[in-house]
């Protein structure tokens, strides 16, 4: 009798369980899963097969209008001119040390510029509209790029300085220079070659239009670095594991992309074959054409736990 009570309470319990999740809100829902994935979040987490596929599903069936969001709104409306991108609103819906969730609209033409995720797992939900995509990931054997075609007008220094050599490997004229100019120096030709154009692989160059399954990028696949172009007005829905953070070096990092013709670098030991598809990275500023409007997220509300 003891046993059968028993029984019945777990299958209550496990009833009441799903009854709960059946009621709960999609945000609500979205909410509680991104806890549960990223409750072991940090930098370079992967969450498990079972949980990606989890998150990805809870996404796959959320709908504009479960987080307020309709095509007609201000956000979403064709501004500026030809030459000039229009503003990108970001929506602003949680975050913490662990993850965060934000909705990007995009007006017609409006762009997200190529840019990195470091360290992150990322989920990105087209909610409605059309948009191009194009990402990339590094190609991992191919060092940065000796840049043999192109000079560097803002490089005061040679790459080929000693960087992986002590003072006492340093040539015989270095043992006069000062020492605050050798740490310039050196300072000089780190920053040299964090800016060298890097070898990366095409990972997607494509149209995506809702409905379209949620795409999910990982810090060293899937298209870590990518970019957007608003084909139509859209709205994207992402989910950052862990978010950025420049207290613990996740800074976003957005990039111009060249064709593999561009530059010359030490490729020879991939076979000709991977190199197709391959393009090179090089650091740059934020374009000072990218202009993101903070707004506030005005859809249904959730509660923390």
């Amino acid at each position: 009798m003891t046993i059968e009570l028993a029984r019945q309470k777990r299958r209550k319990g496990s009833m009441n369980s799903r009854s709960r999740k059946l009621m709960l809100s999609p945000v609500q829902h979205l909410y509680e899963t991104c806890s549960e994935v990223f409750a072991d979040g940090k930098a370079g987490f992967v969450p498990p097969p079972k949980d990606i596929e989890r998150l990805r599903s809870v996404l796959d069936n959320l709908k504009p209008e479960n987080v307020g969001l309709s095509a007609d709104m201000p956000y979403f409306r064709a501004t500026g001119s030809d030459e000039v991108p229009p503003p990108v609103t970001y929506l602003h819906i949680y975050e913490c040390d662990k993850f965060s969730i934000g909705i990007f609209c995009l007006p017609p033409s409006g762009v997200i510029p190529l840019h990195n995720h470091p360290g992150m797992t990322v989920f990105s939900k087209l909610l409605f509209g059309s948009m191009h995509i194009k990402s990339y990931d590094w190609v991992a054997d191919v060092p940065y790029s000796k840049n043999q075609n192109t000079h560097h007008e803002d490089c005061k220094c040679s790459p080929s300085f000693p960087l992986m050599h002590g003072p006492s490997e340093w040539p015989i004229s270095m043992s006069f220079i000062p020492l605050d100019a050798k740490m310039t120096m050196l300072l000089s030709a780190v920053a040299a070659l964090q800016h060298e154009p890097r070898l990366a692989k095409v990972h997607a160059d494509s149209d995506l239009t809702a409905p379209c399954k949620t795409s999910v990028l990982y810090p060293n696949a899937g298209g870590n670095m990518h970019c957007f172009t608003a084909l139509t007005p859209c709205a994207m829905l992402d989910v950052l594991g862990p978010p950025y953070s420049d207290d613990e070096g996740r800074h976003c990092t957005y990039y111009n992309d060249f064709p593999y013709a561009t530059f010359s670098g030490d490729t020879g030991s991939l076979p000709a074959e991977e190199m197709e598809g391959c393009g090179w990275l090089k650091e740059m500023e934020k374009p000072e054409s990218f202009v993101v409007v903070g707004a506030m997220y005005r859809g249904p509300q959730f509660v923390e736990n």
